[in-house]
């Protein structure tokens, strides 16, 4: 399946761990969403005390962002030390504990698992900034002389008695771990190979890491930056490699570990090895189109277009040849919130979108009862624009959202401080609510094969409406997505009314008549 020499070798269909047949994630941002001990900031027994709110939503599964000890740079993605757990956020007895509550209530824990990069605080780094050898010394991307900066991928420099410049990875206090490069220049000697000694101790320290949390009761990792390890690989061939010796691994010792990949291109990491990918903001997807632009598809004045991502997800869908999920998640700790561009009557039709797609959905805590993006705020802990869309999670309409028993000074960040801001409480005990309707969703979704998360998909019409039919052995369901104000006749469509979202809608001799800003569901 890999070779030292960083060849890509073709996998046979590997086994899906059964459970993300069904799978609807949630993602939780831990320093925002329920703080239990008054210190303002979210903590693990906060995510246990929520655990009923999140089944009674639907979700089965959780994403939890980093929650290991960081000197909090970048939120957690600057990890200082990979198997302690943050005592801001509790203990490695919480996690495990956490483990076991989800397990209990047939739920499944994800991991974010930071491999590309650590904070400089960490151990590995200050050993790798000495002068002499040791076993440190090439655990990082490190070029040979101060002077000589690696091309294109920005350096901390002088800050200790090595001669050399270290690597970083977006911000300049995360250096690169060195997983070696796909094709090294001959005249940068410090380019190592991917079978150097170096860049094989790494990965190996990576699979420690898993082991070490897979024992521990978690069930699989979100990979962060996945496509980005292996350097000079500007085909991904290196990296797909590298990640193929650890599916060997995983498979060997951890067969139903799963395994998500931020990477945007599942052609590459279904290769790989991972199960799931997700569609992403960044990329070639074309998912802003959908939620994030001056007219998104979504928006009621239906300016927007589907067209450039449904033909990226037909490209994408053909090339995954059923190895593997493809994920389109409703935002994430680095988008801007749903809310931000769509009314609530908007959302409910793009969730029906969302619940209604291929592959696991991820619903971002606090967009399944609209969230807003909140302007104006000073960064936190590396946020900058991304602030905005970590704010603390709205439990109620009490001062403190039901967030914290902290004065408000002390909040991680900045509350949403609007008279009208949502709330789940609320949400949760009206009918008409955004939160209800994703409810809904969710169990219609685990109700019918066909929009679980193998069913096939084909288009039917990508754009006003947007019109698709999901498949499987059971059953056939055809998806009308109408985000437009006017109403839309749909011809050639057998079967009845299952579902609808927002208007009404009927079929009449084979034409399904549906008003604006309305999904339905014809099986």
């Amino acid at each position: 399946m890999y070779s030292k020499k960083g060849k890509v070798i073709m996998m046979t269909k590997r086994k899906q761990p059964e459970w993300l047949d069904n799978a609807v994630f949630y993602e939780i941002y831990p320093q925002s969403f329920r703080d239990t001990n008054a210190d303002g900031i979210g903590d693990i027994n906060g995510i246990i005390e929520k655990l009923d709110y999140i089944q009674d939503l639907g979700c089965n599964a959780i994403w939890i962002n980093p929650c290991f000890q960081s000197p909090f740079g970048d939120a957690g993605y600057d990890v200082e030390d990979y198997y302690t757990v943050a005592p801001r956020y509790g203990t490695n007895e919480d996690l495990i504990r956490l483990f076991e509550e989800a397990h209990r209530k047939d739920m499944h824990v994800l991991l974010d698992l930071v491999p590309g990069h650590t904070a400089v605080t960490h151990e590995w780094f200050k050993q790798s900034m000495k002068a002499e050898r040791n076993e440190y010394t090439d655990r990082y991307v490190w070029t040979d002389c101060i002077w000589v900066e690696p091309t294109g991928m920005g350096s901390i420099r002088g800050i200790s008695d090595r001669d050399g410049s270290c690597a970083v990875n977006f911000f300049s206090h995360q250096p690169a771990l060195n997983y070696g490069f796909y094709q090294p220049d001959p005249e940068q000697k410090w380019q190592q190979p991917m079978d150097a000694e170096g860049p094989i101790a790494t990965r190996e320290a990576l699979k420690d890491i898993m082991r070490f949390w897979l024992d521990a009761g978690c069930d699989g990792f979100r990979v962060d930056m996945a496509g980005s390890l292996v350097k000079n690989d500007p085909e991904s061939k290196g990296t797909i490699a590298l990640w193929q010796n650890i599916r060997e691994f995983l498979e060997e010792e951890f067969p139903d570990a799963a395994m998500v990949s931020e990477w945007g291109e599942p052609d590459k990491s279904l290769i790989g090895g991972f199960h799931m990918d997700f569609l992403l903001h960044f990329g070639p997807s074309h998912y802003n189109d959908l939620f994030r632009c001056d007219h998104p598809y979504f928006s009621k004045d239906a300016k927007g277009s589907a067209k450039e991502f449904v033909a990226a997800y037909q490209a994408n869908y053909a090339k995954t040849d059923g190895k593997g999920l493809i994920c389109i998640p409703s935002g994430n700790h680095d988008m801007d919130r749903l809310a931000k561009n769509l009314d609530t009557d908007e959302l409910k039709v793009a969730f029906a979108f969302l619940l209604s797609m291929p592959g696991a959905p991820f619903i971002y805590y606090g967009d399944e009862i609209g969230m807003r993006y909140v302007e104006g705020l000073t960064s936190v802990e590396g946020g900058y624009g991304r602030t905005g869309s970590r704010t603390p999670m709205q439990w109620d309409d009490s001062l403190s959202a039901g967030f914290s028993a902290a004065r408000k000074d002390k909040y991680y960040i900045a509350l949403d401080e609007s008279a009208d801001r949502p709330n789940a409480k609320t949400q949760s005990e009206q009918e008409d609510s955004l939160r209800s309707e994703v409810k809904r969703l969710i169990a219609f979704r685990k109700a019918n094969p066909a929009l679980q998360s193998k069913g096939e998909i084909s288009f039917v019409s990508d754009d006003y409406p947007l019109v698709y039919k999901r498949t499987s052995a059971e059953q056939e369901i055809t998806v009308i997505i109408n985000p437009g104000a006017d109403a839309v006749t749909v011809p050639n469509v057998n079967g009845k009314v299952l579902y609808t979202v927002g208007g009404s809608a009927v079929v009449e001799k084979g034409i399904v008549k549906a008003d604006g800003c309305t999904a339905v569901f014809v099986g």
